[in-house]
């Protein structure tokens, strides 16, 4: 499936995770220490604050979920069609995610805790955007399922199976462009707190821009 995508797909997939890891990193330096782009650890605190009897933190964990999974509904309603294609609505939806962001900033600056509820829909939009054309092999707000890939792909290689160059550059520039997100956080977090959340939803507005310049011209040229 990888190798059917097209060559821009490492710029995108960089980007995308850059801003995923900045999200997060936001999130978790402030605003309860929250992590928003992925899930796993929200479940499981979702259990234990369910059997500890911690109704409102149990809400707040729940209604995070609820973000992140109207997110990906919001994805997968708007684009209708897994295939990756141009003149598909991708611009739409990063204009979207990066509403979302924006949004979350004016609550967030005020102590009010829904604003995570939109940064956590932003992040669940965004992994459905992705998933929906990669196949489901590839995600760009957490990185677990890369870090498996890559050792079961180097566990392959130590058995003297080949090793697939452009699975390995994919995978290795999604977890090189989260860390680097988590990076800009702890840059941008200190100086602007709540209004850190402008900068990714800035990026996520003019790749929309990039995808929409560059559809016009494909466009142009096939005439």
């Amino acid at each position: 499936m990888i190798s059917k995508l097209p060559k821009w797909v490492e710029y995108g997939a960089f980007i995308l995770a850059l801003t995923a890891g900045c999200i997060n990193g936001i999130g978790l330096l402030g605003f309860e220490h929250q992590a928003i782009s992925h899930l796993s650890g929200t479940a499981t605190l979702i259990g234990t604050d369910f059997i500890n009897d911690h109704p409102v933190k149990l809400v707040h964990l729940l209604l995070i979920v609820a973000g992140f999974f109207g997110g990906a509904t919001l994805s997968g309603l708007v684009l209708k069609d897994g295939t990756l294609s141009l003149g598909r609505r991708y611009d739409l939806l990063l204009v979207i995610e990066a509403m979302l962001l924006l949004g979350a900033v004016y609550p967030l600056s005020h102590n009010a805790i829904y604003g995570l509820y939109l940064a956590s829909a932003a992040c669940g939009l965004q992994n459905a955007l992705v998933t929906s054309y990669s196949g489901a092999i590839v995600r760009t707000t957490h990185i677990t399922g890369i870090i498996t890939d890559l050792g079961l792909m180097f566990g392959a290689l130590l058995r003297g199976q080949p090793l697939n160059k452009r699975k390995l550059v994919l995978f290795l520039v999604i977890v090189a462009g989260f860390v680097l997100g988590g990076v800009l956080s702890g840059i941008l977090f200190p100086m602007l707190g709540a209004y850190s959340f402008a900068v990714p939803a800035g990026v996520c507005i003019s790749l929309a821009i990039v995808y929409r310049v560059y559809m016009w011209r494909a466009k142009i040229r096939m005439r």
